[in-house]
């Protein structure tokens, strides 16, 4: 089993490395997830990219989403799930070994196996999370781009749990990518994505809960 939320078993001055995805601290924490963490019922969940600095939380992607997501929506309404190389996680869990534990970055890697292999492995642990929180939540939003959306968005088709939103739209994707991007897709922090993903935000609450103030 995972060890407790907030327990630091090999010191925080120490970091795994190499692809997390392969490393058995990440499948054995993704199984107590799965068999054994109870999820509370929210809503609406909303899944973001795993980030390189730890926790996640105080990434600076992580703060800039977190707060156009706290100005829409009111706490008790949502519930952050964390998904990428680290597998899926949820956010309460964000300091508990191996989650902030390891620094590894798959845009990085040129190998084309590693790739594939992240793929795979990643898009069963979303379909395993889908699966267990089937009737979890009522909306499912998620913002991200590239093959972290390609694993997310595979993963909810064969679990057959689908994602209600998922931003930012390929329109706008193809915007970006037709302005010459350097990064090919972009960053999640660019102003034309973040502008999107509160857009879709806002439709959200006034869908589930009525008018945006």
């Amino acid at each position: 089993m995972a060890e407790e939320e907030g327990s630091d078993p090999i010191g925080k001055n120490v970091l795994l490395t190499g692809p997390p995805f392969y490393l058995p601290e990440f499948e054995t924490s993704y199984q107590y997830i799965i068999d054994e963490y109870e999820v509370t019922p929210r809503d609406i969940a909303i899944f973001m990219p795993c980030a390189v600095r730890k926790p996640y939380s105080t990434s600076p992607s992580h703060r800039v989403i977190r707060k156009i997501i706290s100005g829409v929506f009111e706490p008790s309404s949502y519930h952050i799930v964390i998904f990428g190389t680290c597998g899926i996680v949820p956010a309460e869990l964000e300091e508990m070994y191996p989650y902030a534990h390891y620094k590894y970055m798959l845009g990085k890697c040129k190998d084309q196996k590693v790739q594939a292999d992240f793929l795979r492995i990643e898009t069963a642990r979303v379909k395993g999370y889908l699966e267990k929180t089937h009737d979890t939540y009522k909306y499912r939003i998620a913002y991200c781009i590239g093959v972290f959306r390609e694993a997310l968005v595979q993963g909810a088709k064969e679990a057959g749990v689908p994602i209600d939103l998922v931003l930012p739209t390929r329109d706008m994707i193809n915007r970006i990518i037709e302005e010459d991007c350097p990064f090919e897709e972009g960053s999640l922090l660019m102003d034309e994505y973040l502008e999107e993903f509160h857009e879709g935000l806002v439709t959200v609450q006034n869908s589930l809960y009525g008018l945006y103030k």
